[in-house]
């Protein structure tokens, strides 16, 4: 069979899993005004859950990592669906707070595992098309997001137990053909096969990516609320914080493929920094919601590509077998974590007296990404294989995916 047939199918199951976890992430932090009210929470308490959340993920990532060492990236991924959907269901229909904590404990870790797993599997299949393709899968997984927060929208006056129903989606694509487990001809398989992994250059990559979630989670996890509480939107249109942020980072995520393979990542990089620091400016001066919104929009296409052009650069960086750049994949996605807790957790608690002030440490943060733009620029090679090659044998074991 051609190279290029099963690829594109497989590069669609794993957008289905990119688009699934955006759908359910946002589709739970829209629903936290919803949240906060049912449990009678503050901000202070919605930080602790925030950062339960976020540590649960960071085990499930590093869970991730040791089950990918030992089986196919795609079965971890289906398992890690399957916590997502449980736990997202728990957290909206439990009728008591121990049960929603359970939903919490779920949720967290599957979060975590599927974060790993997607971005194994999309880089592994750059690798395999030989070109920039991440901006488009976590497009994929802002779309799901745009339809999460079109899903609260429509949805704003039916029981919160309801809208357990989110569970469904991850069910349904927990059953896609992932990526099966490949092995190029004389790649030993291990993880630190080859030269040492260069740890310095990935980090300083990672601070990029802690840049970028610490805005993204801060935007998302807040933003409801801030329209919410502090300009006093509707409260039917308080998912209006995220659903222009999302649509302006699908759009230049769709396009940021050929921006990067046009222009390069680090040009690219600089200006969504400016972009993005003006736009939380905006947030934070807002007389009216539709002023927040606007600079929530800003924000979300000056930040979007961030995060899928770390990725990308750690696996080039990294290099080597499969088995190689999953373990690193799995580690870089720990930067992940640090960001959301800076975003979720430090923002709560710098605004719990006036949620504006929160905004301004992401605002004046991500400016770092200008010196840390260099960082992304292509400095190997993508491992591909030829046109016209096939997937036989090792290439494609379906009995290992």
């Amino acid at each position: 069979m051609p190279l290029t047939a099963p690829l594109t199918r497989y590069r669609l199951a794993v957008a289905l899993g990119f688009a699934t976890q955006g759908f359910v992430f946002i589709g739970l932090t829209t629903r936290l005004p919803d949240l906060k009210d049912r449990w009678e929470l503050s901000e202070l308490s919605i930080s602790g859950v925030l950062l339960a959340i976020v540590l649960l993920a960071g085990a499930g990532s590093v869970l991730a990592e040791r089950l990918a060492a030992r089986t196919a990236s795609a079965r971890v991924l289906r398992a890690g669906l399957v916590l997502v959907a449980g736990g997202a269901a728990l957290m909206l229909a439990a009728p008591a707070w121990a049960a929603f904590l359970v939903g919490v404990g779920g949720y967290g870790v599957g979060l975590g595992m599927v974060d790993a797993t997607t971005n194994m599997q999309a880089v592994a299949l750059e690798r395999r098309f030989g070109r920039t393709i991440l901006p488009s899968f976590h497009g994929a997984w802002t779309f799901g997001g745009l339809l999460g927060a079109a899903a609260t929208l429509a949805t704003a006056d039916l029981d919160l137990a309801w809208t357990a129903l989110v569970a469904v989606v991850p069910l349904l694509a927990s059953g896609a053909a992932f990526l099966p487990r490949t092995r190029d001809p004389g790649d030993p398989g291990r993880p630190g096969a080859g030269p040492a992994i260069p740890w310095r250059p990935i980090l300083l990559v990672g601070l990029g990516m802690v840049v970028f979630y610490m805005v993204d989670t801060a935007a998302q996890t807040w933003g409801a609320i801030y329209l919410d509480e502090v300009v006093d939107a509707p409260s039917r249109w308080v998912a209006l914080a995220t659903l222009p942020y999302l649509l302006a980072s699908l759009v230049v995520r769709l396009a940021g493929d050929s921006l990067v393979e046009r222009y390069g990542a680090t040009p690219v990089l600089r200006i969504g920094a400016v972009v993005a620091c003006g736009g939380l400016a905006v947030v934070t001066a807002a007389p009216t919601w539709p002023v927040a919104v606007l600079g929530f929009t800003l924000t979300g296409a000056g930040i979007s590509v961030v995060a899928p052009l770390s990725f990308s650069a750690a696996a080039r960086i990294a290099g080597g077998s499969v088995e190689r750049v999953d373990t690193v994949i799995a580690r870089f996605n720990q930067f992940n974590y640090v960001g959301g807790l800076l975003g979720a957790v430090l923002t709560g608690v710098v605004g719990q007296d006036e949620l504006r002030f929160g905004f301004v440490v992401p605002m004046v943060l991500v400016l770092t990404l200008l010196p840390l733009a260099r960082w992304f620029a292509a400095r190997d090679v993508p491992e591909v294989r030829p046109p016209g090659s096939v997937l036989t044998g090792t290439d494609a074991d379906p009995a290992q995916s």
